[in-house]
């Protein structure tokens, strides 16, 4: 049998220019969200226009920017489960925890309906995706990795940019863990894995391998 295409649409909201991912499979109606961010509008816009239906809200850490439309989702499908780390739920509920109350803000997320660890396999919308827990950014951020249909393709949120990382400078960041979690965890991936990161255009595993400045061969790293 043939493999479905996969569709990846991101829906990009100011004022962090916060990348929100739709993901579905080709022929299939139900999707799943990826960070959805402040812009809502044109988030359900896109939805609607598909003919979407979520079948999960995945969320890859609870900063302000990447849980500012989960109200809203939840408002329109309230039976969509909210996914996120074991260890970064908290940070829905809390405006310190998710970094809104820095920018004067109260944002509160509906709770999480679905806590998952490392190496937890979720199942929604006819995919499989592999949780990989990678602090350092946030102290329970998450990548979610779909092996199939390839190339692998990892949701990554905050973790690895197209030449860069994500900050390590608020609360509960550690730049030796995020490095060591992109080493042993996303770089023991396939090199054409496309990852689609929380900020910015995507990459592959194999471009940052070879020129990412801050945890690839230019800082040093080397296939162990």
């Amino acid at each position: 049998m043939a493999e479905q295409r996969l569709h990846v649409e991101t829906v990009v909201s100011a004022p962090f220019d916060q990348n929100c991912q739709v993901v579905w499979l080709e022929g299939r109606t139900d999707c799943l969200v990826i960070d959805p961010g402040f812009d809502t509008i044109q988030l359900l816009a896109l939805l609607d226009a598909r003919g979407l239906t979520p079948a999960a809200i995945l969320i890859t850490h609870g900063h302000l920017d990447h849980i500012g439309g989960n109200a809203a989702l939840k408002q329109r499908w309230p039976q969509v489960p909210i996914v996120v780390g074991e260890h970064e739920a908290d940070k829905l509920i809390d405006p310190a925890g998710n970094l809104s109350a820095t920018y004067g803000l109260a944002l509160v997320s509906p709770p999480a309906d679905t806590l998952v660890k490392h190496g937890q396999t979720i199942e929604a919308a006819g995919m499989k995706l592999e949780t990989r827990e990678i602090p350092g950014h946030s102290s329970g951020h998450v990548v979610y990795v779909l092996h199939d249909p390839s190339p692998c393709h990892v949701f990554g949120g905050d973790v690895l940019f197209a030449g860069s990382v994500g900050r390590t400078d608020f609360p509960g960041g550690s730049f030796p863990q995020l490095g060591h979690g992109i080493h042993e965890h996303l770089f023991t991936l396939p090199d054409d894995t496309v990852v689609f990161a929380g900020h910015g255009p995507q990459t592959t595993i194999g471009a940052e391998k070879r020129s990412n400045p801050f945890v690839g061969a230019p800082a040093g790293w080397r296939p162990g």
